[in-house]
Parts: structure tokens; C-alpha cells; sequence
């Protein structure tokens, strides 16, 4: 089982992102089911929320044997002519399904405000790796933003916390290794988990960039980045309220 999360953002008032759904999916056996999070009743109560259209009862597990078209409508289709260079961009291989692409490319579109994100998982040994694309970087002064193009595959980065940022109050910048310019973001759903793992153990973290995607390809696409590190003892990412799911009726 794959798990993603469906984050939706209050775009009429706050701006503020809630985890708001649940998919595990096991693409080898057709199987996948949805229910929604205690972050769902969150948003509800402090922003009006209401169940979507495809899952309209807040205290329902849906099920599958096909992935729901809200996840499947937000990859690529396979007859896009440009689809095997779409891979590439994502360092993924020809056979990657679309639970392997939504975890990287987040399914955003401009028609709706949600988010897909993967579950940080926990490896037997304590350890974990994640991939993303870097956010915010056509943000950044145009210094960094030379030096971000200059970047290429296997190059490690600095990871620091940022504490007065002014959209999510907490944050994690990207910086060059050798000068500190500050090239980007990593996403805001990482920030607390990895913010754990920095605090407990600052020097077994690290950054390197997996893939770089000159133009043509998306900007949201440019660089890839993979972090990975150990989290504390007996500490299990992505499992603070807002994360469980919600009790079925």
C-alpha cells in the first residue's frame, strides 16, 4: 500500500492548507480507498468546508478497484505524445503508475485548490527519504536563481530552518553549500516532521539534487531534490490529528 494525501487550501479567507483526505492504494492488486481526515472536520469548523462531490459523506470509506478520476484526472495521460519525456523530467522509470507521479508532481491545477502529497514513511531502521521539486525559487533574487541553474545532479544542498516566514510562519529554505544563497523551499508539508528530525539530529540530515529540468520543462518541474535522514526513536511521521482518519458512521 501507497498512501497520499488530498490537502485542500481556504482560498477565501485565510490562505491556510489542510490535510484533508486519505488515499492507500495498491496498484498491484486494484485496490484503493479514500476517507477523509480529522483535518476535513478542521477546515470544515474553520473555514466551511464541505464533503466534495465524489466522497459526500465526511464518515465514509470509499473504495475501488480503479483510482478515483479526483487523483486520476490531475496526471498526464499515457497517449500524451510528450508522456516517456514526462517521466524523465520526474527521474521516474517508464513503468511508473500514477501513484508514483502524483507523489512527486502534487496534481495541482489551476481549475481547483488542491494538493497531493505522499506520506513520509518510516523505515525499519528509523531512516527516510523523500523527493520533491523545489518550491518558491522564481521567487528568489536573481543571484540565487544563477546559481541554481548552475546546479546539476549528485550536487548536495544546505537545509535551513527558517523561523519568521511570512505565509507559513515556519519553513525550510534549500541553500548552496559553498555560499548560502538561498535558491528555494522545500513543501510546506514536510516542514514539521523534518523540522523534528532537524532538531534531533542536525548533522544526519541531508539534501542533494536528483535531477535538474532546463526549459522547456515546467518551472514547477526544475529541480529535483530528494532529503533523507533518521527520525527520532519510537517518532512516526505524519500522525498529529490533522493526519487520522476520521471514524467511519
Amino acid at each position: 500500500m501507497k498512501t497520499l494525501f488530498l490537502a485542500w487550501q481556504d482560498t477565501a479567507a485565510t490562505r491556510a492548507w489542510y490535510p484533508i483526505g486519505r488515499l492507500d492504494a495498491d496498484v498491484s492488486k486494484s485496490r484503493f480507498q479514500f476517507g477523509y481526515t480529522r483535518g476535513a472536520e478542521m477546515a470544515h469548523d474553520t473555514a466551511g468546508l464541505e464533503p466534495l462531490d465524489s466522497f459526500p459523506d465526511f464518515h465514509q470509506t470509499y473504495e475501488s478497484s480503479e483510482l478515483f478520476p479526483l487523483f486520476r484526472n490531475r496526471v498526464l495521460g499515457e497517449d500524451r505524445k510528450d508522456f516517456k519525456e514526462y517521466l524523465k523530467q520526474l527521474d521516474l522509470s517508464p513503468h511508473a503508475n500514477p501513484i508514483e507521479i502524483l507523489a512527486l508532481t502534487g496534481g495541482q491545477r489551476q481549475t481547483d485548490n488542491f494538493e497531493v502529497f505522499p506520506k513520509i514513511e518510516r523505515h525499519k531502521d528509523g531512516g527516510f527519504r523523500c523527493k520533491f521539486f523545489l518550491h518558491g525559487w522564481r521567487h528568489v533574487n536573481q543571484a540565487a536563481q544563477q546559481k541554481l541553474l548552475a546546479l546539476k545532479a549528485g550536487d548536495t544542498l544546505r537545509i535551513a530552518v527558517e523561523l519568521n516566514n511570512p505565509a507559513t510562519v515556519h519553513a525550510l529554505q534549500l541553500e548552496t553549500p559553498d555560499d548560502y544563497h538561498m535558491i528555494g523551499w522545500a513543501p510546506r508539508f514536510l516542514v514539521t516532521d523534518l523540522c523534528k528530525a532537524i532538531a534531533e539530529s542536525p548533522t544526519d540530515i541531508s539534501a542533494v539534487v536528483k535531477k535538474v529540468n532546463p526549459e522547456p520543462a515546467p518551472a514547477k518541474q526544475r529541480l529535483l531534490i530528494e532529503i533523507k535522514g533518521h527520525w527520532p526513536d519510537n517518532y512516526e511521521p505524519m500522525s498529529t490529528p490533522e493526519f487520522q482518519l476520521l471514524k467511519v458512521s
